[in-house]
Protein backbone atom coordinates (compact mmCIF):
# COMPACT_ATOMS: atom_id res chain seq x y z
CA UNK A 1 0.00 0.00 0.00
CA UNK A 2 1.62 3.54 -0.70
CA UNK A 3 0.12 5.73 2.11
CA UNK A 4 1.40 8.56 -0.22
CA UNK A 5 -0.89 8.09 -2.47
CA UNK A 6 -3.73 7.70 -0.71
CA UNK A 7 -3.52 10.34 1.41
CA UNK A 8 -2.71 13.48 -1.08
CA UNK A 9 -2.50 13.58 -4.45
CA UNK A 10 0.06 15.70 -4.14
CA UNK A 11 1.67 16.56 -0.68
CA UNK A 12 1.85 20.64 -0.16
CA UNK A 13 5.19 22.49 0.17
CA UNK A 14 6.37 22.37 3.93
CA UNK A 15 10.09 24.33 4.26
CA UNK A 16 12.76 21.91 5.98
CA UNK A 17 13.48 24.92 7.87
CA UNK A 18 10.65 24.93 10.07
CA UNK A 19 11.77 21.57 11.97
CA UNK A 20 15.20 22.89 13.18
CA UNK A 21 15.79 23.70 16.58
CA UNK A 22 19.38 24.37 18.85
CA UNK A 23 20.07 21.49 20.98
CA UNK A 24 23.00 21.73 23.42
CA UNK A 25 24.57 18.06 22.89
CA UNK A 26 25.31 17.36 26.42
CA UNK A 27 21.58 16.99 26.43
CA UNK A 28 21.23 14.15 24.09
CA UNK A 29 21.07 10.76 26.09
CA UNK A 30 23.98 8.72 26.03
CA UNK A 31 22.20 5.67 28.07
CA UNK A 32 18.77 4.96 29.74
CA UNK A 33 18.05 6.35 32.93
CA UNK A 34 19.62 4.28 35.91
CA UNK A 35 15.89 2.55 36.77
CA UNK A 36 13.42 1.91 33.90
CA UNK A 37 10.35 4.16 33.55
CA UNK A 38 11.66 7.06 35.81
CA UNK A 39 12.40 9.94 32.98
CA UNK A 40 10.65 13.25 33.06
CA UNK A 41 7.27 13.52 30.96
CA UNK A 42 6.26 16.86 29.59
CA UNK A 43 2.66 16.89 28.85
CA UNK A 44 1.42 19.21 26.21
CA UNK A 45 -2.27 20.54 25.81
CA UNK A 46 -3.55 20.67 22.40
CA UNK A 47 -6.72 22.34 23.31
CA UNK A 48 -5.09 24.43 26.23
CA UNK A 49 -2.13 25.40 24.50
CA UNK A 50 -0.38 24.58 27.61
CA UNK A 51 2.29 22.98 28.82
CA UNK A 52 3.57 21.01 32.60
CA UNK A 53 6.28 19.27 33.36
CA UNK A 54 5.42 15.52 35.40
CA UNK A 55 7.09 12.03 35.74
CA UNK A 56 6.21 9.42 32.85
CA UNK A 57 5.39 6.85 36.32
CA UNK A 58 2.38 9.71 36.32
CA UNK A 59 0.84 8.77 32.90
CA UNK A 60 -1.90 7.05 34.10
CA UNK A 61 -3.12 10.16 36.02
CA UNK A 62 -3.16 11.85 32.17
CA UNK A 63 -5.68 9.19 30.79
CA UNK A 64 -9.14 8.71 31.05
CA UNK A 65 -11.14 5.94 31.76
CA UNK A 66 -12.19 4.24 28.32
CA UNK A 67 -9.20 5.49 26.94
CA UNK A 68 -7.04 2.43 24.72
CA UNK A 69 -3.06 2.78 24.50
CA UNK A 70 -1.63 1.55 21.17
CA UNK A 71 1.25 -0.21 21.85
CA UNK A 72 4.05 -1.20 19.28
CA UNK A 73 5.56 -5.01 20.10
CA UNK A 74 8.10 -5.01 17.29
CA UNK A 75 11.16 -6.75 18.77
CA UNK A 76 14.63 -5.07 18.24
CA UNK A 77 16.62 -7.71 16.23
CA UNK A 78 20.37 -7.31 17.31
CA UNK A 79 21.38 -6.22 13.72
CA UNK A 80 24.94 -4.93 13.89
CA UNK A 81 27.73 -8.41 12.43
CA UNK A 82 30.87 -8.25 11.49
CA UNK A 83 31.61 -10.70 8.15
CA UNK A 84 35.57 -11.70 6.96
CA UNK A 85 36.70 -11.08 3.96
CA UNK A 86 39.09 -14.27 2.35
CA UNK A 87 41.40 -11.85 2.45
CA UNK A 88 41.01 -11.42 6.47
CA UNK A 89 39.84 -8.15 6.11
CA UNK A 90 37.25 -7.72 8.44
CA UNK A 91 33.44 -5.57 7.11
CA UNK A 92 30.97 -3.90 9.64
CA UNK A 93 27.61 -4.45 8.49
CA UNK A 94 23.95 -3.88 9.78
CA UNK A 95 21.41 -6.10 8.64
CA UNK A 96 18.27 -4.30 7.60
CA UNK A 97 15.74 -6.56 6.11
CA UNK A 98 14.92 -10.73 5.45
CA UNK A 99 13.33 -10.12 1.74
CA UNK A 100 13.20 -13.57 1.65
CA UNK A 101 14.09 -16.62 3.61
CA UNK A 102 18.08 -16.55 3.01
CA UNK A 103 18.12 -13.29 1.45
CA UNK A 104 19.37 -10.52 3.25
CA UNK A 105 19.46 -6.91 2.95
CA UNK A 106 22.52 -4.80 4.77
CA UNK A 107 24.62 -2.29 5.05
CA UNK A 108 28.54 -2.41 4.70
CA UNK A 109 30.64 -0.57 5.57
CA UNK A 110 34.05 -0.15 4.06
CA UNK A 111 33.13 -2.57 1.26
CA UNK A 112 34.09 -0.84 -2.02
CA UNK A 113 36.37 -4.03 -2.98
CA UNK A 114 33.77 -6.71 -2.36
CA UNK A 115 32.69 -8.24 -5.42
CA UNK A 116 29.68 -10.13 -6.77
CA UNK A 117 29.84 -13.15 -5.79
CA UNK A 118 32.28 -13.31 -3.09
CA UNK A 119 31.97 -15.14 -0.08
CA UNK A 120 31.92 -13.72 3.06
CA UNK A 121 32.01 -15.28 6.40
CA UNK A 122 30.16 -14.26 9.93
CA UNK A 123 32.41 -13.31 12.46
CA UNK A 124 30.98 -15.00 15.85
CA UNK A 125 31.76 -13.69 18.87
CA UNK A 126 31.71 -16.62 20.68
CA UNK A 127 34.58 -19.41 19.55
CA UNK A 128 33.02 -22.27 18.73
CA UNK A 129 29.39 -20.91 17.75
CA UNK A 130 27.17 -23.15 15.69
CA UNK A 131 27.38 -20.47 13.33
CA UNK A 132 31.25 -20.05 12.85
CA UNK A 133 31.90 -20.48 9.38
CA UNK A 134 28.22 -19.65 7.91
CA UNK A 135 28.98 -17.91 4.71
CA UNK A 136 26.84 -14.92 3.20
CA UNK A 137 27.12 -14.66 -0.86
CA UNK A 138 27.54 -10.80 -1.89
CA UNK A 139 24.41 -10.95 -4.60
CA UNK A 140 23.68 -7.49 -5.69
CA UNK A 141 25.35 -3.83 -4.98
CA UNK A 142 22.73 -1.01 -4.30
CA UNK A 143 23.14 2.73 -3.65
CA UNK A 144 25.06 3.89 -0.39
CA UNK A 145 26.51 0.96 0.59
CA UNK A 146 23.34 -1.08 1.18
CA UNK A 147 23.88 -4.64 -0.22
CA UNK A 148 21.78 -7.69 -0.95
CA UNK A 149 23.67 -10.90 0.83
CA UNK A 150 22.51 -14.83 0.18
CA UNK A 151 23.46 -17.66 2.66
CA UNK A 152 25.37 -19.85 0.95
CA UNK A 153 23.83 -22.87 2.00
CA UNK A 154 20.18 -24.06 3.05
CA UNK A 155 19.74 -22.83 6.60
CA UNK A 156 16.14 -22.79 8.32
CA UNK A 157 17.03 -20.25 11.09
CA UNK A 158 15.60 -16.82 9.97
CA UNK A 159 18.09 -13.85 10.18
CA UNK A 160 16.78 -12.89 13.31
CA UNK A 161 17.31 -16.21 14.72
CA UNK A 162 21.37 -16.19 13.55
CA UNK A 163 21.18 -12.63 14.94
CA UNK A 164 20.03 -13.68 18.14
CA UNK A 165 23.88 -15.07 18.61
CA UNK A 166 25.89 -13.35 16.53
CA UNK A 167 25.12 -10.01 16.62
CA UNK A 168 24.99 -7.13 19.27
CA UNK A 169 22.26 -4.24 19.70
CA UNK A 170 21.78 -1.14 16.51
CA UNK A 171 21.95 2.06 18.59
CA UNK A 172 21.59 5.50 16.66
CA UNK A 173 24.44 7.38 15.75
CA UNK A 174 24.15 9.83 18.19
CA UNK A 175 24.59 7.12 21.30
CA UNK A 176 28.30 6.67 21.36
CA UNK A 177 29.98 3.47 22.50
CA UNK A 178 33.88 2.96 22.55
CA UNK A 179 34.52 1.15 20.20
CA UNK A 180 35.73 -2.59 20.49
CA UNK A 181 34.49 -2.64 24.02
CA UNK A 182 31.84 -4.92 25.31
CA UNK A 183 30.90 -2.63 28.21
CA UNK A 184 27.86 -1.57 27.32
CA UNK A 185 26.32 -4.86 25.55
CA UNK A 186 24.12 -6.15 28.34
CA UNK A 187 22.66 -2.61 29.50
CA UNK A 188 21.59 -2.08 25.82
CA UNK A 189 20.98 -5.48 24.95
CA UNK A 190 18.16 -5.96 27.63
CA UNK A 191 17.37 -1.47 27.60
CA UNK A 192 17.02 -0.83 23.77
CA UNK A 193 14.25 -3.32 23.97
CA UNK A 194 10.48 -2.68 25.00
CA UNK A 195 9.31 -4.74 27.87
CA UNK A 196 6.85 -6.02 25.53
CA UNK A 197 8.82 -6.61 22.72
CA UNK A 198 7.28 -9.85 21.25
CA UNK A 199 7.75 -9.42 17.11
CA UNK A 200 11.36 -9.65 15.83
CA UNK A 201 11.87 -7.44 12.68
CA UNK A 202 13.03 -3.87 14.10
CA UNK A 203 16.44 -2.39 13.45
CA UNK A 204 15.79 0.49 15.76
CA UNK A 205 13.12 0.48 18.85
CA UNK A 206 10.23 2.04 19.42
CA UNK A 207 11.27 4.28 21.94
CA UNK A 208 8.25 5.71 23.81
CA UNK A 209 7.81 2.56 24.85
CA UNK A 210 11.23 2.05 26.71
CA UNK A 211 9.52 4.32 29.36
CA UNK A 212 6.61 1.38 30.38
CA UNK A 213 7.48 -0.80 33.26
CA UNK A 214 4.92 -3.65 34.85
CA UNK A 215 3.93 -1.67 37.49
CA UNK A 216 3.10 1.02 35.47
CA UNK A 217 1.00 -0.82 33.15
CA UNK A 218 -0.76 -1.82 36.14
CA UNK A 219 -1.61 1.43 37.23
CA UNK A 220 -2.78 2.08 33.87
CA UNK A 221 -5.20 -1.17 34.05
CA UNK A 222 -6.42 -0.21 37.55
CA UNK A 223 -7.53 3.47 35.58
CA UNK A 224 -9.77 1.39 33.05
CA UNK A 225 -7.52 2.18 30.21
CA UNK A 226 -6.77 -0.85 27.77
CA UNK A 227 -3.59 -1.44 26.29
CA UNK A 228 -3.40 -3.14 22.32
CA UNK A 229 -0.47 -4.18 20.29
CA UNK A 230 0.53 -3.65 16.91
CA UNK A 231 3.19 -4.22 14.80
CA UNK A 232 5.32 -1.84 12.96
CA UNK A 233 9.24 -2.49 12.23
CA UNK A 234 10.95 0.21 12.83
CA UNK A 235 13.87 0.50 10.00
CA UNK A 236 16.72 2.53 9.47
CA UNK A 237 15.42 4.96 7.24
CA UNK A 238 14.23 6.64 10.96
CA UNK A 239 17.66 7.93 11.09
CA UNK A 240 18.25 8.83 7.53
CA UNK A 241 18.68 12.91 7.09
CA UNK A 242 16.30 14.79 5.10
CA UNK A 243 18.33 16.01 2.64
CA UNK A 244 15.78 18.18 0.67
CA UNK A 245 15.03 21.64 1.79
CA UNK A 246 11.39 21.31 0.73
CA UNK A 247 9.15 18.54 2.12
CA UNK A 248 7.14 17.31 -0.63
CA UNK A 249 10.55 15.90 -2.15
CA UNK A 250 11.39 14.00 0.40
CA UNK A 251 11.16 9.72 0.16
CA UNK A 252 9.65 8.46 2.69
CA UNK A 253 11.34 5.11 4.14
CA UNK A 254 8.80 2.03 3.94
CA UNK A 255 8.26 -0.13 7.00
CA UNK A 256 6.50 -3.28 7.48
CA UNK A 257 3.23 -3.35 9.88
CA UNK A 258 0.19 -5.23 11.05
CA UNK A 259 -2.70 -4.08 13.19
CA UNK A 260 -5.72 -7.47 14.00
CA UNK A 261 -9.26 -7.43 13.97
CA UNK A 262 -9.54 -7.66 17.23
CA UNK A 263 -7.02 -4.26 17.78
CA UNK A 264 -9.33 -2.20 14.95
CA UNK A 265 -12.77 -3.80 16.62
CA UNK A 266 -11.61 -2.38 20.82
CA UNK A 267 -10.12 0.77 18.90
CA UNK A 268 -13.87 1.27 17.70
CA UNK A 269 -15.72 0.33 20.34
CA UNK A 270 -13.83 2.63 22.80
CA UNK A 271 -14.23 5.27 20.35
CA UNK A 272 -18.24 4.73 20.38
CA UNK A 273 -18.10 5.40 24.05
CA UNK A 274 -16.01 8.26 23.83
CA UNK A 275 -12.12 6.77 24.45
CA UNK A 276 -9.48 8.05 23.05
CA UNK A 277 -6.80 6.36 21.35
CA UNK A 278 -3.59 6.95 22.89
CA UNK A 279 -0.43 6.17 20.50
CA UNK A 280 2.68 5.31 22.15
CA UNK A 281 5.73 6.16 19.82
CA UNK A 282 5.45 7.85 16.25
CA UNK A 283 5.68 4.35 15.31
CA UNK A 284 2.18 3.74 16.42
CA UNK A 285 0.88 6.76 15.72
CA UNK A 286 2.49 6.06 11.93
CA UNK A 287 0.50 2.62 11.63
CA UNK A 288 -2.83 4.08 12.78
CA UNK A 289 -2.67 6.46 10.42
CA UNK A 290 -1.92 3.89 7.55
CA UNK A 291 -5.01 2.03 8.85
CA UNK A 292 -7.31 4.71 9.04
CA UNK A 293 -6.13 5.86 5.24
CA UNK A 294 -6.90 2.25 3.91
CA UNK A 295 -10.35 0.99 5.89
CA UNK A 296 -10.88 3.83 8.83
CA UNK A 297 -9.64 1.28 10.96
CA UNK A 298 -12.67 -1.13 10.77
CA UNK A 299 -10.18 -4.32 9.46
CA UNK A 300 -7.11 -5.85 10.04
CA UNK A 301 -4.62 -4.87 8.00
CA UNK A 302 -1.01 -5.44 7.18
CA UNK A 303 1.81 -4.87 4.73
CA UNK A 304 4.40 -1.81 3.48
CA UNK A 305 3.70 1.70 4.76
CA UNK A 306 5.30 5.08 3.50
CA UNK A 307 3.01 7.23 5.14
CA UNK A 308 4.80 11.05 5.97
CA UNK A 309 2.86 13.05 8.19
CA UNK A 310 3.59 16.88 8.17
CA UNK A 311 1.78 19.97 8.80
CA UNK A 312 -0.91 20.63 7.46
CA UNK A 313 -1.17 16.69 8.05
CA UNK A 314 -4.61 15.88 9.60
CA UNK A 315 -4.81 12.89 12.10
CA UNK A 316 -7.77 10.38 11.59
CA UNK A 317 -6.80 7.62 13.66
CA UNK A 318 -4.87 9.18 16.92
CA UNK A 319 -6.11 11.04 19.41
CA UNK A 320 -3.15 11.36 21.89
CA UNK A 321 0.59 10.51 21.56
CA UNK A 322 3.38 9.72 24.03
CA UNK A 323 6.81 10.01 22.40
CA UNK A 324 10.05 10.94 22.95
CA UNK A 325 11.98 14.14 21.95
CA UNK A 326 13.58 13.95 18.18
CA UNK A 327 16.14 15.08 16.42
CA UNK A 328 16.01 18.40 13.93
CA UNK A 329 14.94 18.56 10.78
CA UNK A 330 13.59 14.89 10.84
CA UNK A 331 10.47 13.07 10.08
CA UNK A 332 9.91 12.70 13.10
CA UNK A 333 9.65 16.16 14.20
CA UNK A 334 7.49 16.74 11.13
CA UNK A 335 4.91 13.99 12.95
CA UNK A 336 4.81 15.88 16.03
CA UNK A 337 4.61 19.09 14.52
CA UNK A 338 1.34 18.16 12.21
CA UNK A 339 0.10 16.68 15.76
CA UNK A 340 0.30 19.43 17.91
CA UNK A 341 0.67 22.55 16.02
CA UNK A 342 4.21 24.17 14.88
CA UNK A 343 4.32 26.62 17.52
CA UNK A 344 3.10 24.80 20.59
CA UNK A 345 5.79 22.24 19.87
CA UNK A 346 8.41 24.67 19.19
CA UNK A 347 7.62 26.10 23.02
CA UNK A 348 7.55 22.62 24.55
CA UNK A 349 10.96 22.15 22.99
CA UNK A 350 12.38 25.47 24.09
CA UNK A 351 10.74 24.64 27.57
CA UNK A 352 12.34 21.06 27.49
CA UNK A 353 16.17 22.34 26.60
CA UNK A 354 15.76 25.15 29.25
CA UNK A 355 14.80 22.67 32.09
CA UNK A 356 17.67 20.20 30.84
CA UNK A 357 15.59 17.45 29.56
CA UNK A 358 17.02 14.43 28.52
CA UNK A 359 16.66 14.15 24.35
CA UNK A 360 16.51 11.17 21.86
CA UNK A 361 16.13 7.59 22.38
CA UNK A 362 17.25 7.29 25.82
CA UNK A 363 15.49 10.44 27.17
CA UNK A 364 12.82 12.13 28.59
CA UNK A 365 8.86 11.54 27.03
CA UNK A 366 6.06 14.46 25.93
CA UNK A 367 2.40 13.36 25.91
CA UNK A 368 0.75 15.73 23.87
CA UNK A 369 -3.58 15.15 24.30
Amino acid sequence: MSSTDAHLARRPDFDIGELDYVLPEELIAQHPPEVRGSSRMLVVDRQRQTIEDDQVANLHSHLRSGDTLVMNNTRVVPAKFRLKRSTGGVIDALFLSESQPGEWDVLLKGAQRVSIGEALSLVCPVEGSPDEGLALIARERGERGMWQLQLAADNPQSAAQILERVGRMPLPPYIKRNKGTDDHDVEDSNRYQTIYADKPGAVAAPTAGLHFTEPLLEKIKNANVATHYVTLHVGYGTFAPVEVSNLADHNMHHEYFEISQQTCSAIAQAREHGGRIVAVGTTSARLLESAWLANRLTEAASGSTDIFCYPPYEFGGTDALLTNFHLPKSTLMALVMAFAGIDLIRKAYQHAVDEKYRFFSYGDAMLIV
